[in-house]
C-alpha cells in the first residue's frame, strides 16, 4: 500500500464518497488539509466571509439537491464554535453536513495553547458525530463512520477535528482498497402498512402530512402518486413544502400558527384521520396539542423510532424511512384499486378544493410605502414554476410561506427549525453551488439581511449569481408583533438617519450602496408599480454580470401578519379576497 499523509488519504476518501463541495476559510492549523485539497484537485472550495457563514452555504448545498452532501472547513477554535450555529441549522432539519476543524497538536490539547477548544465536547450535542482524531491511523475510519452515520437513519451533521500532527502524520493507505460503510435505513414491513392503510380507508375525511423526510428521501413523486390513487389530500408541512405542486387538486395547504393556509387550517380542523410521514409535529405546525388531536386518528411514520410519539402519542407508529413507507403503500394500494376496495373520497376533495378556491388573503394592495403583501403577488408573477426560494425566519418568512408558490421538491429551501438569522444570504450560495442552472430567489428582512451581509462578496467573488429581495420595514418584525400582546414596542426599532444616504428617508442601513461596496447589484423600489420592472432588471443584471442581485423594497414600517397560539385561532389582520382581483395570483381563487 502507499504511504501518504492523513489528509491526502482524507482527501481521497471525499472524492470517493462523493463529497467534493467545500466551503471555508484556510489558517495555520488547518493549512495541511487544505494543501492536500490543492494537490488532488478535485475539490473545489468557495472562501467564506465568516466561518458561519461558511457553514451555512455547506448546509444549503446539501439542501439543493438529492444526494448532496456540503463540506465546512476551518481553523481551530473561533472557527469551530462559529460552526456551531451552523450545526444546529443542519441537525434541526436533518440535513447532511461534514464539519472539518484543525487543532492545535494533540500534546498541547490539556495546555491552553493558541485558539485548541474542546470543539468535540461542544459539538456533540448538535451532531450525529464529533469526534477529535487524535491517532493518525483512525483518519480513515473516522471519516467513513463519519459519511455512514450522514445517511443513514435521520440524516444529519457530523464533525471531524484533526489536530495539526495528526493531519501531517503518514499512514499507509489504498484508496482503491477502501469502501462505503452500507447506509441503514429501517423500513416498513407489509403488515404495518396495511394497518396504517386500513385505517386511512376506515375514514371519512383523511389527510396525508408530507413532511421534510420526503423530501430528504426524494420520494416526492411517490407521495404524488400515492394522494392520486387514494384521491386524499395532501397538507405539506413547511420542511415539506414543494413535495405536492402548490396547484395540484390534492394540495390543500399547510397548516400552522403563522406558515399556513386559511383553507389549509379549515381543511385539517374537518379531517378525522391523518397519516403523517417524514414529519416531526412541529410546535409551528400543531400549535395546540387540544386542538389539534381532538376527533382525529393518527398514523405516525418517520425514520427516527424515537420521534413517534415525542409530541403526542399516534394511534399507529411506524419507523421507516418515508420512501421505503410510500413505496410499500404505493405497493397495497396498486392492489386494493385494481380489486375496487378504495372508498370514494371525491366528496372530501371537492369541499377541500372549495375552501381552496375562496379562503385566501387579499394580496393586491397599492399602498405606498408598499405592503408585503403586495411583493409576494409581485415576485409570484416574475418568478417561474422552476424557482428555487431561499429564506429562514421573521415576518418576510412567514408572509413568503402564506403567499408564495411552490411547484416541486427542494424548491423551498428553508432553515425551518433553528431559523437563525442570517442564513439566507449564505444558504442562498449553497443552493447556488449546488444547482447552478437554477433560478434561485432569496427572501429577507432587513435584519436577516444584515446579518452576514458580507456575504455577498462570495457571490461577486465566485460569481454565483441569484437575487435577493429584502423586503425593509426598518423593524424586527416579527419581535414587534410579538411584543403587542406586552402593549411596547422594547428595542426593536432599526430606524435612524442615515447621514450619509438621506435618500433612505430614516430607514437607516444603505443595503444599495452596501451590496454594490460588495461588488453586487442593487435596487430599491418605493411605489408597488414599479415592481415587475424591477424584478425583470434583477433578472437581466443577473444575468449579465453572474452576481447576487439586491432588491430592496421599501415597506410599510407596520405590518401585522396573520398568526395565532391555535389553528382554529389565528388572527386575521387583513380582509378576505372577496375575488380574484383581491388576490390574483392565488391559486384556485374564487371568481
Amino acid at each position: 500500500m502507499a504511504k501518504m499523509r492523513t489528509v491526502d488519504a482524507a482527501v481521497a476518501i471525499l472524492e470517493k464518497e462523493g463529497a467534493t463541495e467545500a466551503f471555508g476559510l484556510p489558517g495555520a492549523a488547518i493549512n495541511p488539509f487544505y494543501s492536500a485539497m490543492r494537490a488532488h484537485g478535485g475539490i473545489r472550495h468557495t472562501l467564506a466571509r465568516h466561518v458561519e457563514g461558511a457553514s451555512h452555504m455547506a448546509d444549503g448545498y446539501s439542501r439543493a439537491a438529492d444526494g448532496n452532501i456540503g463540506i465546512c472547513i476551518g481553523t481551530s477554535g473561533p472557527a469551530g464554535t462559529d460552526m456551531i450555529t451552523g450545526l444546529y441549522a443542519a441537525q434541526a432539519d436533518s440535513i447532511p453536513m461534514l464539519c472539518i476543524t484543525g487543532q492545535a497538536p494533540v500534546a498541547k490539547l490539556h495546555k491552553e495553547d493558541f485558539q485548541a477548544v474542546d470543539i468535540e465536547s461542544i459539538a456533540k450535542p448538535l451532531t450525529k458525530f464529533a469526534m477529535t482524531i487524535l491517532e493518525p491511523g483512525q483518519v480513515p475510519g473516522a471519516f467513513q463512520k463519519a459519511f455512514q452515520l450522514m445517511r443513514s437513519g435521520r440524516p444529519g451533521p457530523v464533525l471531524l477535528d484533526l489536530p495539526i500532527d495528526v493531519q501531517m502524520a503518514e499512514i499507509e493507505f489504498d484508496i482503491d482498497a477502501y469502501e462505503p460503510l452500507p447506509v441503514e435505513k429501517p423500513k416498513a414491513s407489509r403488515k404495518q402498512l396495511e394497518k396504517a392503510l386500513d385505517m386511512l380507508t376506515s375514514a371519512q375525511h383523511p389527510l396525508i402530512v408530507a413532511g421534510g423526510g420526503i423530501i430528504n428521501a426524494g420520494a416526492s413523486a411517490q407521495l404524488v402518486e400515492l394522494a392520486e390513487i387514494l384521491n386524499v389530500p395532501v397538507i405539506p408541512t413547511l420542511m415539506g413544502w414543494g413535495a405536492i405542486p402548490d396547484d395540484h387538486q390534492l394540495m390543500a395547504g399547510m397548516v400552522g400558527l403563522q406558515t399556513s393556509h386559511r383553507y389549509g387550517n379549515e381543511t385539517f380542523l374537518q379531517s378525522d384521520f391523518v397519516i403523517g410521514i417524514g414529519n416531526r409535529w412541529a410546535n409551528r405546525h400543531t400549535g395546540g396539542l387540544d386542538t389539534y388531536t381532538a376527533g382525529r386518528k393518527f398514523v405516525h411514520i418517520d425514520i427516527e423510532p424515537t420521534q413517534i410519539g415525542r409530541v403526542f402519542s399516534p394511534d399507529l407508529g411506524i419507523a421507516s424511512d418515508a420512501g421505503a413507507a410510500l413505496d410499500g403503500l404505493l405497493e397495497l394500494a396498486r392492489e386494493r384499486k385494481a380489486a375496487n376496495e378504495l372508498p370514494d373520497y371525491s366528496g372530501w376533495v371537492a369541499e377541500c378544493q372549495e375552501r381552496k378556491g375562496s379562503l385566501h388573503r387579499k394580496t393586491n394592495f397599492d399602498n405606498v410605502p408598499i405592503k408585503p403583501q403586495r411583493v409576494y403577488q409581485e415576485m409570484n408573477k416574475a418568478f417561474g414554476r422552476d424557482t428555487t426560494y431561499v429564506s429562514t425566519i421573521g415576518l418576510s418568512q412567514i408572509a413568503g410561506a402564506q403567499m408564495l408558490h411552490v411547484f416541486g421538491a427542494r424548491k423551498w429551501v428553508n432553515a425551518g427549525q433553528a431559523g437563525p438569522l442570517g442564513w439566507t444570504a449564505p444558504a442562498a450560495l449553497g443552493v447556488v453551488r449546488g444547482t447552478p442552472d437554477a433560478t434561485v430567489v432569496a427572501l429577507s428582512g432587513d435584519y436577516d439581511f444584515q446579518f452576514m451581509i458580507e456575504e455577498l462578496a462570495v457571490g461577486a467573488q465566485f460569481n454565483l449569481p441569484y437575487i435577493h429581495v429584502v423586503v425593509n420595514n426598518s423593524y424586527l418584525g416579527l419581535i414587534r408583533q410579538s411584543q403587542r400582546g406586552f402593549n411596547m414596542e422594547q428595542n426593536v426599532s432599526l430606524a435612524f438617519e442615515n447621514i450619509n444616504s438621506p435618500e433612505t428617508n430614516g430607514y437607516g442601513v444603505d443595503h444599495i450602496k452596501v451590496a454594490e461596496g460588495l461588488g453586487c447589484k442593487a435596487i430599491r423600489v418605493e411605489d408597488p408599480n414599479d415592481l415587475p420592472a424591477a424584478f425583470d432588471k434583477a433578472k437581466a443584471l443577473m444575468g449579465e454580470f453572474k452576481v447576487p442581485v439586491v432588491v430592496e423594497v421599501i415597506l410599510e414600517k407596520i405590518t401585522n401578519i396573520s398568526m395565532g397560539v391555535e389553528i382554529n385561532g389565528v388572527n386575521e389582520f387583513e380582509e378576505l379576497a372577496e375575488s380574484a382581483a383581491d388576490a390574483p395570483t392565488a391559486i384556485l381563487t374564487k371568481a
